[in-house]
């Protein structure tokens, strides 16, 4: 990241906006998947977007200028069963982001963290499994889910107006982000049972 980060500034000067987007999605029981596999998901997702955002901090600190976004997922708010490496590495980047927000906004930087719902896109189809191999199926959800184009021009939009936190989730997720929120206990038992109707028919 820091030779790739120190290649764009020769070519260009500075980075006045900077998109992460780079993510591996993850299907899996946590009793069934490898300690790699969690740590995978964790550098890609996580640590990918950490390294490339501090390779470039530098040059906008000394510019007093910049926009840093990064592409979480509404899995970064509130977490479902058998995603567990996926939605712990999503909290972390959240949780990043946010602090840098606060840290950097005497430099006059700018950082938005946007965090969608399905998006029709390959990411179940290359998700990884327990023991790290491709999940390979394109999920209902993920085939149904919004067009990317359209989510780049919300993304574009925000932007714009120097969004900061962004839920690109629809109706259900975004309920579901304000129900884990304000009555975590009942949201608990959803989810248990959701783990268990969800266990069932992949045992059937």
């Amino acid at each position: 990241m820091a030779s790739a980060a120190e290649e764009v500034l020769q070519c260009f000067g500075h980075v006045d906006i900077l998109i992460n987007n780079a993510g591996i999605s993850y299907r899996g029981t946590i009793l069934e998947t490898d300690i790699q596999v969690h740590k995978q998901v964790m550098d890609i997702n996580y640590f990918g977007a950490v390294a490339l955002t501090k390779a470039l901090l530098p040059s906008m600190v000394q510019r007093r200028s910049g926009h840093i976004a990064v592409v979480s997922s509404v899995q970064g708010k509130i977490a479902i069963p058998f995603r567990s490496a996926y939605a712990a590495s999503k909290h972390a980047t959240q949780a990043f982001f946010d602090c840098l927000r606060a840290e950097v906004e005497q430099f006059g930087i700018e950082v938005s963290v946007f965090s969608p719902g399905y998006i029709r896109t390959n990411l179940s189809v290359n998700a990884v499994t327990g023991n790290g191999s491709n999940y390979n199926v394109l999920d209902k959800n993920t085939a149904e889910g919004r067009d990317p184009h359209d989510i780049a021009m919300v993304m574009l939009n925000c932007m714009s107006r120097k969004k900061k936190d962004v839920l690109l989730a629809g109706v259900l997720p975004t309920l579901a982000v304000y129900f884990r929120t304000l009555c975590p206990s009942l949201f608990f038992i959803i989810m248990a049972s959701r783990a268990r109707k969800e266990r069932k028919l992949k045992d059937s």
